[in-house]
């Protein structure tokens, strides 16, 4: 039987830039293709599709909101906490939503408590430190070794990544951390870099969750990276493309799988996720960061795995949708 099913989520065409922002301040959000497809695609499975909007959209629906459960794809406003906003408000008023709750998002947004949980699994991650202190790092680097990569601490989508991020040195460090909180007014993350190879691997469900096939990235043509790595200016353009392939090292996929998997379960994520990775020349695979809110756009990581699989995108979002339903007892 068909389900009356809300659908939170940010645009990026009605984000309003401020004063200072970064140029990709509004990275993470959704085009309104996106949404939608995912509203098409829910109808087509069966159910009614309500259009909520943002989270300040849900704060003036909530009185007359009715709905048996939420598609949660919102980003949320701003702040650390920001993709939890939504989720929250949803638990408080006892309405079921797809998706990882605000706990899970909060952890994972924020990169430096993600890998303070792998660090306690045993999960491989490469070694790091944050700071927002440029000149606070001597005693850091200490036990790591360049060249590393500096990111914003708190951000997803690539943002504040670009060809700058990779340093080799003291003083190319020291302006990347200075130019990271200066511009995003947050801690910047530093990690040793891995040369080598980059995947990600998409999960649906619980209890177990289905752990679908990996997807290397291919950048310019190569699926040996070297040096190269995911950038802003790269996602935006056609020199990144996301490859399903059967020609993968088997010990490798299964080391990717099985890592992910404990990824996923290490901070509680549910109904679907992706988790990425680093692989170095030796095919040691080290995981960068989980994501319990992908992107579900058409140009993305699920309808590779789709075509791949040789299902259309609609089975994906029906997985995901099922996989929600069942845990809050509705189906």
């Amino acid at each position: 039987m068909g389900k009356i099913i809300g659908l939170t989520y940010d645009l990026r065409t009605d984000y309003k830039f401020r004063e200072n922002d970064p140029p990709d301040a509004n990275a993470e959000f959704d085009h309104p293709q996106t949404i939608d497809l995912i509203a098409r695609t829910i109808e087509s499975l069966g159910h009614k599709c309500l259009r909520i909007g943002n989270v300040d959209d849900l704060l003036k629906k909530l009185d007359n909101l009715k709905v048996d459960i939420v598609f949660n794809i919102s980003e949320g406003s701003s702040g650390r906490n920001r993709e939890s906003q939504v989720p929250i408000v949803l638990e408080m008023m006892h309405i079921p939503f797809v998706g990882s709750d605000g706990l899970t998002l909060g952890l994972s947004l924020d990169k430096a408590m993600t890998k303070k949980i792998l660090i306690s699994e045993n999960i491989p991650t490469p070694k790091f430190f944050e700071t927002d202190d440029p000149t606070d790092n001597i005693a850091k680097l200490r036990a790591m070794k360049f060249p590393l990569i500096v990111k914003p601490r708190c951000e997803g989508s690539s943002k504040g990544l670009s060809e700058k991020s990779r340093v080799e040195n003291i003083e190319q460090l020291r302006e990347q951390i200075g130019y990271i909180v200066r511009t995003y007014k947050q801690s910047a993350l530093v990690e040793e870099f891995i040369s080598g190879s980059e995947y990600t691997v998409a999960l649906i469900g619980n209890n177990p969750p289905e752990i679908l096939p990996p997807v290397q990235i291919k950048i310019d043509g190569r699926l040996k990276l070297g040096d190269k790595f995911y950038t802003f200016a790269r996602i935006h353009s056609d020199r990144l493309e996301y490859v399903c392939a059967d020609k993968i090292d088997k010990p490798l996929k299964e080391k990717l799988m099985n890592l992910a998997l404990r990824t996923y379960k290490a901070i509680d994520c549910r109904d679907f996720g992706r988790v990425d990775f680093r692989v170095d020349q030796d095919n040691n695979p080290y995981v960068l960061e989980i994501n319990p809110l992908p992107s579900l756009s058409s140009a993305d990581v699920f309808t590779c795995i789709a075509n791949y699989l040789n299902v259309r995108y609609e089975e994906m979002i029906r997985r995901i949708l099922d996989a929600a339903l069942t845990r809050c007892g509705l189906n």
